[in-house]
């Protein structure tokens, strides 16, 4: 929740947030992750809420928060409050934003602002029913109904009657290949060949030998910057089109794997480099559902049959399956369930001092 100014009191009054500016922001969060992957939830921004009660779509309002909120995103990821590898969400309640839905939901990152974040749906997913946003769950599963901007998804959550539990899946907004075995020039690397997915976002895909690398072995600090030389080469060699949206057309990070991409009932690894060269910890949901679509579209495997994604960094694991052909604008597509756990971490009050020169945080790299 953001509230502004107030609090204290005086004489023997106990403060419940420590002394700042009238003016000040209070930001009020629930901490959660999932497979390692942080998740610093906002459950209520009044100018967010505003906003959708004036009919934005949420899209709409991912660019409105953007151009007038960002110093929030910036207060919440970047130190002192948050770290490089910060994840959050603003959980939207009213209007057009959440029409449908039991709640929509804005994804933060350090550089800006996705479109999905599977791990995010997972947390919000137990989040929706331990805070009360689904009335009347049911038991052993209740089915929550999220609006991300790059459309609906479900979440499937363990409900025992008192609380949520794990694991936790989704299924997808509809996956699709949108370029196989394309060449391209990687400065200090040469040629390489990767696959573009998307999964609610889009992803270069890419073996980390061919990048002279190991996934499994290789220093973190020298994927990283494999993968973001990938990324750069991509966007300037390779233009994306997504069937209902512009703003939905971007290439979010560039995935490196282990290349075993055939079906196996052993996991594969990869590492996610997405934004400005953030790290994933979990294997990334919207990853995974864009990896299994490609592996779909070629052949490698079949509807139902489950795969397990390992992460390289904290050896957390999701799995994913596609469960239904569909089409999405000109594509073949398909549904992709994603299933893994999320915990939470505690709860937090942040406050904001106007004073601070450092108020919305900095950025250390």
């Amino acid at each position: 929740m953001a509230a502004e100014g107030g609090g204290g009191g005086g004489g023997g009054a106990v403060r419940r947030v420590p002394p700042h500016s009238p003016s000040g922001l209070v930001l009020q969060t629930v901490e959660m992750h999932t497979g390692g992957e942080p998740l610093r939830i906002i459950p209520r921004l009044e100018m967010a809420e505003e906003a959708a009660a004036e009919g934005l779509s949420l899209l709409s309002l991912r660019r409105e928060v953007s151009a007038t909120q960002d110093h929030v995103r910036r207060a919440l990821m970047h130190e002192p409050r948050g770290h490089a590898g910060m994840y959050g969400a603003v959980v939207v309640r009213n209007g057009a934003a959440a029409t449908g839905a039991h709640l929509a939901a804005l994804f933060l990152h350090g550089a800006g602002y996705s479109t999905m974040c599977g791990h995010a749906v997972l947390a919000l997913g137990r989040f929706a029913l331990d805070y009360g946003l689904v009335a009347a769950p049911s038991r052993p599963e209740t089915a929550v109904r999220l609006r991300c901007p790059c459309g609906p998804v479900t979440a499937f959550v363990p409900w025992d009657g008192h609380r949520s539990g794990n694991p936790v899946r989704f299924h997808s907004v509809p996956a699709f290949a949108a370029a196989t075995d394309l060449a391209i020039d990687v400065p200090g690397h040469g040629k390489v060949m990767v696959d573009i997915g998307y999964g609610g976002t889009f992803y270069a895909f890419l073996s980390a030998e061919q990048l002279g690398l190991d996934v499994c072995s290789s220093k973190t600090r020298d994927l990283v910057s494999a993968a973001s030389a990938v990324t750069e080469a991509v966007k300037k060699q390779f233009k994306l089109r997504h069937p209902e949206s512009e703003d939905l057309a971007f290439l979010y990070g560039t995935i490196l794997t282990d290349g075993k991409d055939a079906f196996s009932e052993e996991p594969t690894t990869n590492i996610c480099v997405f934004a400005d060269e953030q790290v994933d910890r979990s294997p990334t949901g919207s990853g995974v559902t864009a990896r299994i679509a490609l592996q779909y579209h070629k052949g490698l495997i079949q509807l139902n049959q489950t795969r397990t994604f390992r992460s390289s960094t904290t050896g957390s694991f999701f799995t994913g399956k596609a469960v239904k052909a569909t089409k999405f604008g000109d594509y073949d597509a398909v549904i992709v369930e994603v299933s893994g756990e999320a915990f939470y971490t505690g709860t937090a009050t942040f406050t904001v001092e106007e004073e601070d020169p450092l108020k919305y945080g900095f950025f250390l790299k």
